[in-house]
């Protein structure tokens, strides 16, 4: 396998005019720079308006970027814009088909658009892969929200591309479709297929993705293995069961914040590049309560999601 990048983005800016009188300029892109490592299952991460739909739109070819760089497998967006756009399928947040296609037509006719030959298109493979093969035939604005948001990937696989870039893919789909979803689109990465995800929500990322990107204010934030990524979290919580009920909650400084959860089980929250749970622990037995069990609370992704975006908005 190459060692190539699936996508490459070096500096990459956009800005939007301003609409109209007293409106201002507005930048959705600052200087963004990360590749997406071949093979991978890759999360791009934030907030509303950070500015990943713009990135993706620009990937796609729907918008154009003010400067900087973008190539997908190899081809450059502007230099070998057909070969770029041959090398990725993307499916978008919103449904966009026509309701009046059954999801075989519809998936025919986009292999015609890319021009995929007839002997080589495999639509009902396709079907058969999202479990729409029962309803190749139904019509598509028939189908569920579920059930339309498979057809949506299965339509951007057509064509057999490398890179497959998953926009909120599982956003109002219920639990056990998005299993299956999941299943799917790991049944890709394992046949080789780079999978780009943005998602709100964070455990999925954080159980699918082997790297994740964060974007805020349309600059990375971060870039690292997910492991990484959750290992930065500094805050942990730490809860402790005593032997009486507590009349008033112990105070020491290694605590960050102490919260009383019935009568005799205390929530602390401490900072691990501070402190070790051992100290916490010494402190509350300091206050005469005697410890009868402990449990701890690992951080992850959203703790650290949270407080890398805090801090970019403080700065």
């Amino acid at each position: 396998m190459s060692t190539e990048a699936a996508i490459s983005i070096q500096n990459l800016c956009k800005t939007y005019a301003a609409a109209g009188p007293g409106a201002v300029a507005k930048r959705a892109l600052d200087g963004v720079t990360f590749d997406v490592p071949r093979g991978s299952v890759f999360g791009l991460l934030g907030p509303n308006g950070a500015g990943k739909s713009t990135l993706i739109n620009i990937l796609a070819g729907l918008v154009n970027k003010t400067s900087g760089t973008a190539s997908i497998w190899g081809f450059d967006i502007d230099a070998h814009p057909r070969n770029a756009k041959a090398s990725i399928g993307i499916v978008n947040q919103e449904i966009l088909f026509d309701p009046f296609f059954t999801p075989i037509e519809t998936l025919e006719i986009q292999a015609g658009l890319y021009g995929v030959p007839k002997s080589q298109r495999r639509s009902m493979e396709l079907l058969r892969a999202v479990h729409l093969e029962d309803k190749a035939k139904a019509y598509a604005r028939t189908l569920s929200g579920g059930m339309k948001r498979r057809l949506m990937v299965a339509k951007a696989m057509v064509h057999q591309p490398p890179v497959l870039v998953l926009d909120e893919p599982t956003a109002g789909v219920d639990i056990e479709l998005r299993q299956q979803l999941w299943t799917y689109v790991r049944s890709l990465n394992d046949a080789g297929v780079t999978v780009v995800l943005t998602t709100h929500y964070l455990e999925e990322a954080e159980e699918l993705c082997d790297r994740i990107a964060i974007i805020n204010g349309g600059r990375v934030i971060a870039n690292e293995p997910t492991a990484e990524l959750v290992g930065k979290a500094q805050e942990k919580v730490v809860a402790v069961t005593v032997d009486r009920e507590v009349a008033d909650l112990p105070d020491a400084s290694c605590f960050e914040k102490i919260v009383l959860k019935g009568t005799r089980t205390l929530e602390i929250t401490y900072s691990k590049d501070r402190v070790n749970a051992g100290e916490v622990l010494a402190a509350v037995q300091r206050d005469g309560l005697g410890i009868v069990d402990v449990t701890t609370k690992e951080a992850d992704l959203e703790d650290v999601f949270l407080s890398l975006t805090r801090a970019a908005n403080a700065g």
